[in-house]
């Protein structure tokens, strides 16, 4: 049975593998990627379809911040496994993400995609004519919808990365860890 449920950390292998199929390495460099770079998800809003225990889809979106200012949530990736697409799975993670975003009060999200398979959930390119990406982007793909009325009006400017940053490892209990066995081999001596 297929669910869309709220991504876990044990879910993280599998969905690396399912975009890895879908996108191949030319997702690193997309100038998406670089508004996720060293970035968390916005919180509560990374999800992943399954089927039993194999991951068959994923979408997260993340925080940003348009150039005057305006925060807002980018899109993406949104992938289906290959065996699995045509089944409406794909539509129904961006539906579950869409009214987890209105719900905790976000008033915009943004994306780049097919606009015409995007269209249908209510994203267009109407409002995001003055937005720019951090490199190179094809500017009918750049599209926004709008979770509260007018929260993409006056949107313009270089769209930017915001929200969590990955949490950097503790580099002194990083080395006193792998220090910790070099110190009992010695007393052990």
């Amino acid at each position: 049975m297929m669910q869309i449920r709220t991504e876990r950390l044990s879910d993280i292998d599998a969905r690396e593998a399912l975009l890895d199929a879908a996108f191949g390495e030319s997702r690193y460099r997309k100038s998406s990627e670089r508004l996720r770079e060293d970035r968390l998800p916005a919180e509560g809003l990374s999800f992943i379809a399954s089927e039993g225990r194999r991951v068959i889809g994923t979408v997260r979106l993340w925080d940003v911040a348009l150039g005057n200012g305006q925060q807002a949530l980018l899109l993406g990736p949104m992938a289906v496994a290959g065996d699995c697409r045509s089944l409406g799975l794909g539509g129904a993670m961006m539906r579950r993400a869409i009214q987890a975003a209105r719900k905790l009060g976000y008033g915009a999200i943004v994306l780049v995609g097919d606009p015409e398979y995007y269209n249908r959930f209510g994203f267009s390119g109407e409002k995001t004519g003055a937005l720019w990406m951090p490199g190179p982007f094809e500017r009918h793909r750049l599209l926004g919808r709008e979770l509260k009325a007018g929260a993409l009006d006056g949107a313009r400017g270089m769209i930017a990365p915001a929200g969590r940053m990955v949490p950097l490892p503790d580099l002194a209990a990083l080395v006193a860890r792998e220090m910790a066995p070099v110190r009992r081999n010695r007393r052990a001596a």
